[in-house]
């Protein structure tokens, strides 16, 4: 207690010598953090006799103050100075002539999921993000899907632990949606899924997007009116649509959706196999069970969903064959989308 102005001196006298905004941060550590010398000191006054307890308290607080004084005024100057070095250092002498760099673009992919996001929007959807790393609960038994369904096959999902797996479907985000926000709603949830599944048209990573509308007298007629809109928007005005019974435990009755090649106009061609039609979505109305798992009424709300592949959808208005084209960052391939 006796070298309060000892202590203070040498202080001062290390500041002077500091040079870094790092050095001053180790130094305000080792003298003013929690295991600091003047710290220490003020901890120590529980050993000073209590007359003299008030007149060192005031010393050693002096003695903070002084040196808390010093560093500030020292933080800012070598704060200043670095800023002063940085605007230096980085300085760019637009004089230079150097050659013009090539400008990139927008992926493909995601100039359709931009294009489908506007247009959802532009309808009164809202957009929803859900977990990549997903629940048991919410990928497949809020979803009505058995414990026997193949969905839950080890050569199809991504398990990561018990219960615990990376999500194969955007479908989930309807369910977490549906328990935090009562109908009416209309959402769309546009992601990656992952599943263990790997060829020219299939990639263990691709993205969806998901659709859901819940409301009272919802019907079959609504679901077909929306994904016509949706197709004469993304294929063009002459587009039609057909539906084809098919099943998926989340929606009943459930139809997969097939619309009018857009290359031959029905005629046939490559691009349809020679069919005229062109797959590009499942969807369905929800199933009861669905609605009832997030504590909403079948009797009184019906809800139609849909869900889209976005790498099909590129791949087909791009004429791509192989959806590998789409994550190898080929400048070549990407340059084409300018």
């Amino acid at each position: 207690m006796e070298n309060t102005e000892k202590i203070k001196e040498e202080a001062l006298n290390k500041l002077a010598t500091i040079k870094t905004e790092r050095e001053l941060a180790d130094f305000k550590t080792a003298v003013l953090g929690r295991s600091g010398t003047i710290t220490m000191l003020m901890k120590g006054l529980k050993d000073v006799p209590p007359e003299d307890r008030p007149r060192v308290g005031k010393e050693i607080n002096d003695v903070r103050v002084a040196v808390t004084e010093a560093c500030d005024g020292l933080e800012k100057k070598l704060h200043r100075q670095a800023i002063e070095h940085a605007l230096i250092s980085d300085a760019i002498d637009v004089t230079i002539d150097k050659p013009v760099r090539s400008v990139g673009a927008v992926h493909p992919l995601n100039q359709v999921r931009k294009r489908l996001t506007d247009y959802f929007v532009g309808n009164g959807y809202i957009v929803y993000d859900s977990p990549e790393i997903e629940t048991d609960y919410y990928n497949f038994q809020a979803l009505n899907i058995p414990l026997d369904h193949p969905a839950r096959d080890m050569q199809d999902t991504f398990f990561i632990e018990d219960g615990i797996l990376l999500r194969s479907q955007t479908s989930s985000g309807q369910v977490r949606l549906m328990e935090k926000v009562k109908p009416p709603l209309k959402m769309i949830c546009p992601g990656r899924v992952f599943r263990n599944d790997d060829d020219s048209t299939h990639s263990p990573v691709f993205h969806q997007m998901e659709g859901l509308v819940v409301d009272k007298n919802v019907t079959l007629c609504d679901l077909k009116g929306a994904l016509e809109g949706f197709a004469k928007f993304i294929f063009g005005d002459q587009t039609k649509i057909r539906f084809r019974p098919s099943y998926f435990p989340f929606t009943e009755p459930s139809v997969e959706v097939d619309v009018s090649c857009f290359k031959c106009g029905g005629k046939g061609c490559r691009v349809c196999k020679n069919t005229g039609w062109i797959e590009i979505l499942g969807a369905g109305m929800v199933n009861r069970k669905v609605l009832e798992n997030c504590g909403i009424d079948p009797d009184e709300y019906q809800g139609f969903a849909f869900g889209l592949g976005l790498d099909r959808i590129t791949m087909i208005q791009c004429g791509i064959d192989d959806i590998k084209m789409l994550w190898e960052n080929d400048v070549r391939f990407l340059r084409m989308f300018r």
